[in-house]
């Protein structure tokens, strides 16, 4: 039986990759991303290595909830199952911008549109059991501070370091929405992982401040990982037959094994209503 993959981000960097190698283990996959052109490139890049795979290209702002349910409505249309679901694709915006929505762009972008790609795909993916979502986070997170979950999508000024600090609860949400999520989904067959890849040379800074993107961790490129050995991690935890499916929150190490996630992240009162605010926001129906 043929497998099906859908990579988020797959224009470029880890996203990109993991298409790439998940295409060489002969899944069919739907490759996502927000440029036409940029999108084409990769998908052509992918089918150079992988000749004989099914590669289809989809594309969609993450940050918009009409144009996530366009995707979503695209992919249930295409494919009549999905086997992988690996929410990738994510932003670290230097100064603050508001989505088509009204919400913080980068909180959008990184967790409400994924949440929302998500729970659109989510009946699929159970009829498609066993199966797996994972999430790209980061440790990151660990610097998010306290959660204002009524306001975590606002809007506002990020200011000296801001940016950090936003995209640190964006991660943070990621964990939360993912543990919440396996909650949800236990018994019905389909894993879910989230894990950090680690410091990665991606474009993923591409828009923040020179003296941040240059300093002390770019002064140690060598220990930055390229996009494709980030992407092995993530390609174990979507596709490796050998590999433990149980859910778990797995480090930038390799081979991977299960972190201790933070207070936060353990919290089950918290990952509550962060999942029901964020159904709240992107016009979910609660389940």
């Amino acid at each position: 039986m043929e497998k099906i993959a859908v990579v988020t981000g797959a224009s470029s960097g880890i996203g990109r990759e993991v298409a790439r190698a998940l295409a060489r283990r002969g899944f069919r996959v739907g490759m996502v991303g927000r440029s036409e052109v940029r999108g084409a490139d990769a998908a052509a890049a992918v089918r150079a290595d992988a000749p004989d795979a099914r590669i289809e290209t989809f594309f969609g702002d993450l940050s918009s909830r009409a144009e996530v349910r366009a995707l979503a409505e695209r992919i249930l249309d295409r494919y009549p199952r999905l086997d992988v679901l690996v929410n990738n694709a994510g932003v670290h915006l230097r100064r603050a911008k508001v989505s088509v929505d009204g919400f913080d762009r980068m909180v959008a972008t990184n967790h409400l549109g994924p949440f929302l790609l998500t729970g659109l795909l989510r009946d699929l993916l159970v009829k498609s059991a066993p199966s797996r979502i994972v999430v790209v986070a980061s440790e990151a997170y660990r610097r998010a501070g306290t959660l204002d979950v009524a306001r975590f999508a606002e809007p506002g000024v990020y200011g000296a370091g801001g940016s950090h600090k936003v995209y640190a609860r964006t991660k943070l949400l990621n964990l939360l929405f993912a543990a919440e999520l396996a909650d949800r989904l236990a018994g019905t067959g389909v894993a879910v992982h989230a894990l950090c890849p680690g410091p990665v040379a991606t474009g993923l800074g591409r828009d923040l401040p020179v003296p941040s993107r240059t300093g002390a961790l770019l002064a140690r490129t060598p220990l930055l990982r390229t996009p494709e050995q980030a992407a092995r991690a993530v390609v174990r935890l979507a596709a490796d037959p050998g590999y433990d499916t149980g859910t778990g929150y797995h480090p930038s190490v390799r081979p991977a094994r299960l972190l201790r996630a933070s207070p936060a992240v353990r919290d089950p009162e918290l990952r509550r209503a962060v999942w029901e605010r964020s159904e709240q926001l992107v016009g979910l129906p609660s389940r």
